[in-house]
């Protein structure tokens, strides 16, 4: 009876709340480490909230992962894990990290890299850590080649996904224009997003449901018709996959996959790029046409305007983290020419959302935002930049922080029936990684660690106009 009493009081004053006008925390950002070699990816094991992990792309053959320690806000002078023999042509090098979701207990991580020979192999290796914990062992086992036919448009990305599957995402093979129109040639691996069963550890299985099983297609494809998703992440409340993929001359794009795919989605290239035909950028042949009906639209493009502009996209991540909560939600993106761009937006289901431009404001007091390839976050869902530069940055609050606008307890703009449920997972305690600082939102009242309905009253009180 409890329960049933505290969802209608939640829906009859939720129904009664009148919003206070919109507005967005301002951001900047802090520099927390310069003097890299080269990063291009930040992440942290599940859980792990004292720690980011920073991949640096190579210094001559060498590719490392370090370890900043965001409690003493110093980088250990030991590596995690240093790569020999990498790759270091054009977009080449150490790429991808990923932590197994069960790390704590398994201790095991997967890498992503190009090692050198020829025009490079792709490897996806597993490794694991050592008694310290701040230090993997040096032995990787590769679960995954694929030889390169150009140093370019080698994708690089890799992260497990919330149904426990390690995602995979390849560029086209490389050159321009997709010369062999691989991305649309299904019996090889290029220009797609793989989904492989990595739980025996040292090796991959096809899992039964990807969309290809048993045909004469490759069965570790999940999605294709991409050129180069450099930069992919999962939102971990929706399950929804953002892919950035690199555009060849004209048009940039954002992808997104649903929450609930079954795979097979074809994105359209080598015969789209962005919402036209790729032909102002690239002649026949194709290996598809724009006329059908099956290829998928980005949900956002920008042009390509140069090298010391805006020209490769590199994606970034829904912002989940606690620090700022009225941008929960919001997917923020980059673009590693030059310019320092950073953009924004709320994907609510459709095309060409509000764009926001955040270039300006997250250029740091000290150390400069330039070659953004990547926005990745933390065990926190914090937000860091990574500038190809050497510098690694976090976007932070700029002044006062905006609180969640009152009854949209999810936080995804609208107040619906799913804010009840998001404020039923606070009564009584905290909620999932997800929700905790959702949670200390609304214990306003008392601020005694429960939420409960003085607290929600007290919240509608304060922050409804």
């Amino acid at each position: 009876m409890k329960v049933f009493k505290i969802l209608v009081a939640v829906v009859a004053l939720g129904c009664l709340a009148s919003p206070k006008a919109a507005s967005a925390t301002d951001l900047t950002t802090v520099r927390l480490v310069t003097g890299l070699a080269r990063p291009v990816f930040v992440t942290s094991p599940p859980g792990d909230t004292d720690r980011i992990f920073i991949i640096e792309n190579r210094s001559g053959s060498v590719g490392r992962i370090r370890i900043f320690n965001l409690n003493t806000n110093t980088l250990n002078s030991t590596p995690f894990l240093t790569v020999s023999g990498i790759a270091t042509g054009n977009e080449q090098g150490l790429l991808g990290l990923a932590f197994d979701p069960d790390y704590d207990s398994n201790g095991r991580f997967f890498v992503y890299y190009i090692q050198s020979g020829g025009s490079g192999t792709t490897r996806v290796a597993t490794g694991t850590v050592s008694s310290n914990p701040d230090v993997a062992n040096p032995t990787l086992t590769n679960i995954l080649s694929l030889s390169q036919t150009f140093s370019n448009h080698n994708g690089g990305w890799i992260g497990f996904g919330p149904d426990g599957m390690l995602y995979v995402a390849l560029g086209d093979g490389g050159a321009s224009c997709d010369q062999f129109q691989a991305a649309q040639t299904l019996t090889n691996l290029f220009g797609s997003v793989l989904r492989l069963d990595v739980s025996a550890g040292t090796s991959y299985s096809i899992p039964s449901d990807n969309p290809f099983v048993g045909g004469p297609e490759r069965d570790e494809i999940w999605h294709f018709g991409l050129r180069n998703p450099y930069r992919c992440s999962f939102d971990r409340l929706t399950g929804e996959l953002y892919i950035g993929d690199v555009g060849q001359g004209a048009w940039e794009e954002i992808d997104i996959v649903p929450g609930d795919s079954k795979g097979g989605e074809n994105y359209g290239w080598d015969c789209m790029e962005g919402f036209v035909s790729a032909s102002a950028s690239c002649g026949a042949p194709y290996g598809c046409s724009t006329s059908d009906p099956d290829l998928l639209d980005p949900v956002h493009v920008y042009p390509n305007t140069g090298f010391v502009t805006n020209c490769a996209v590199t994606g970034g991540s829904v912002y989940r983290g606690c620090a700022i909560p009225d941008l929960r939600g919001t997917y923020f993106f980059g673009d590693s020419c030059g310019a320092g761009s950073v953009w924004s937006f709320k994907y609510q289901g459709t095309v060409n959302p509000p764009i926001t431009t955040w270039t300006n404001q997250l250029d740091a007091v000290v150390g400069n935002v330039d070659n953004v390839v990547a926005i990745s976050e933390d065990a926190n869902g914090e937000l860091y930049i990574c500038d190809l530069a050497g510098e690694v940055f976090k976007i932070v609050p700029d002044g006062a922080v905006d609180l969640p606008t009152p009854s949209d307890y999810d936080n995804d703009g609208d107040v619906d029936g799913f804010d009840t449920d998001a404020f039923k997972e606070c009564m009584g305690g905290p909620g999932d990684s997800y929700t905790n600082c959702l949670c200390d939102v609304f214990d306003t009242d008392d601020t005694d660690g429960d939420v409960d309905l003085r607290d929600f009253a007290d919240f509608q009180r304060k922050y409804t106009d």
